[in-house]
């Protein structure tokens, strides 16, 4: 395995950030890391990438423990962290020279550089000072930074963001043509972007693993789950309508329209028109939403 992560916890204090988290990652394969704001993703990458010890737990990258031997996973990783920090005073071909003096480069510097700049799209800036980037640009420098060296493994801590939507498209293209030959760990926000490119999706919420499938299975997750948009004629409160028999989630959209979520094979549209009709509400429209990835992401992390 390129990465393999077993039992993993890292506590702050009292508070657990990550807790007990194991999946392995095969080489050549793309891993949508998945959670909302705070669930644990970034630490965990992190610990990956020898930042932070775990409290306990082992993790090792293409064989070499990050404890252990920290020195050789940090030569066989490529890490783009989420706020990617850069030398603003510096010129990219300056940064990206000086890059590979710490990365002990041995081959021609000036070939490698010029490869970086047309890979990741920065040939109409190179001259520039990265400071005067715009942050489209600036992610395009981190992510040269991370691959330069050819590593083996790539940690990318939200790589897109920033760019706009043809620059989107470049860098997916990228990230999908790199994983044919390295193992690529990637988190974001953007649904569309893990299902274009993810061969599995791996979700964390609460520092907890609740999905650990490979992308074309995941569709088993999203069968199990029915999702429908009900408006009615008045503002009800959540607490209530989450004691309709069948239903297991229920999200404010607006004022008065609301995301159900139940079991597939459940009778749940029957369940609130009966709800309404007993409770003198009208129901202004109900419909089954399209279950895709979004959707069971928000089911799994609520």
């Amino acid at each position: 395995m390129s990465i393999s992560v077993q039992n993993i916890i890292k506590k702050y204090g009292n508070q657990v950030a990550v807790n007990d988290v194991s999946f392995d990652v095969k080489k050549g394969e793309i891993v949508g890391f998945l959670g909302p704001n705070g669930a644990g993703k970034s630490t965990l990458m992190k610990i990956i990438c020898c930042y932070l010890p775990p409290t306990s737990g082992t993790i090792k990258v293409c064989g070499f423990d990050i404890e252990e031997q920290s020195i050789d996973v940090r030569k066989h990783i490529g890490y783009l962290p989420e706020n990617n920090p850069l030398y603003y005073e510096m010129y990219i071909k300056e940064y990206l020279e000086f890059v590979l003096g710490i990365r002990n480069w041995k081959g021609d510097k000036k070939k490698r550089m010029a490869e970086m700049i047309d890979m990741v799209g920065l040939g109409v800036e190179q001259h520039k000072k990265i400071g005067a980037l715009s942050k489209g640009f600036k992610q395009r420098v981190g992510l040269a930074q991370a691959i330069i060296h050819n590593p083996d493994v790539l940690i990318l801590d939200e790589p897109t963001t920033g760019l706009d939507p043809n620059q989107l498209t470049e860098i997916r293209s990228l990230i999908k043509e790199l994983g044919k030959e390295k193992t690529v760990l990637f988190s974001t926000h953007i649904m569309q972007e893990v299902e274009a490119i993810c061969d599995r999706i791996i979700i964390i919420n609460k520092g907890n693993l609740v999905a650990n499938n490979d992308s074309k299975n995941i569709q088993s997750i999203s069968n199990a789950i029915q999702i429908i948009l009900v408006e009615f004629n008045q503002e009800i409160a959540i607490d209530e309508l989450k004691r309709i028999n069948n239903v297991e989630n229920v999200v404010k959209q607006n004022a008065n329209t609301y995301l159900f979520s139940s079991k597939a094979d459940s009778n749940c549209r029957l369940d609130i028109a009966e709800y309404a009709a007993a409770n003198k509400k009208l129901i202004l429209q109900m419909q089954i939403q399209e279950n895709n990835l979004e959707a069971i992401f928000k089911e799994l992390t609520k």
